[in-house]
């Protein structure tokens, strides 16, 4: 059975912008191995400055991510999207082990295969010390 993510490309608005929330509620969820179905099994990711390569490695680095990023929580928007590729603009906030808040801004650029899979994400990601008086999200 072929393995597919609905929608597919070739995305309209409405596909792109349906496919950046069930990213962002996926994210939100926390599931390291229901977010990495999203991917190609031989997905390629650059995440700041690690490069991430195959579902694997998907699971193992959001393992660590939210096993040190406490009190997560992501919005992201569609920026623009052409056939088989979305930009997003993204923020996201959480807590370190001390319960620092940061806020995280970025851009992610992804390209899917004719599943639905997403096989590039490329990620650039800025964080920034705020106050928890100052949290949007």
């Amino acid at each position: 059975m072929i393995e597919q993510k609905l929608p597919l490309p070739p995305f309209t608005e409405e596909t792109a912008k349906q496919k950046v929330k069930m990213a962002e509620d996926a994210w939100n969820g926390k599931d390291p191995i229901k977010v990495s179905k999203a991917y190609s099994v031989n997905t390629e990711w650059r995440n700041r400055s690690e490069f991430i390569n195959g579902r694997e490695e998907v699971v193992a680095f959001l393992e660590k991510k939210w096993a040190t990023e406490n009190n997560y929580k992501l919005k992201k928007e569609l920026w623009a999207y052409t056939n088989n590729k979305i930009a997003v603009r993204f923020e996201y906030e959480y807590t370190n082990a001390n319960g620092d808040w940061f806020r995280a801004y970025g851009n992610e650029n992804w390209e899917f295969d004719e599943n639905g899979l997403m096989k590039r994400r490329f990620a650039s990601i800025n964080d920034v010390a705020i106050k928890e008086s100052e949290r949007k999200l």
